[in-house]
């Protein structure tokens, strides 16, 4: 058998696909400005997490600080 060689793990950067290595000071990205980039993106609501909110008590919580019904709608009155 041979032996393999150990190979620096290659992947591309998020945000404009440049081949990067673990071991870069800015992984996973290729450059700070692809980071500051990507966390634009972030902060403008251009990338979100989409799972519903299925705690109860979170729901409730929430509803208490927007003004919401347990039916996600505006509270009357």
């Amino acid at each position: 058998m041979h032996a393999r060689k150990k190979s620096a793990r290659l992947l591309r950067c998020p945000t404009c696909g440049m081949l990067v290595r673990t071991a870069d000071e800015d992984f996973p990205f290729c450059s700070d400005r692809c980071r500051k980039i990507d966390l634009g993106k972030w902060a403008t609501g251009v990338y979100k997490i989409s799972s519903p909110i299925l705690d109860p008590e979170v729901l409730e919580d929430l509803g208490e600080l927007g003004g919401f019904g347990r039916g996600g709608e505006p509270d009357e009155g």
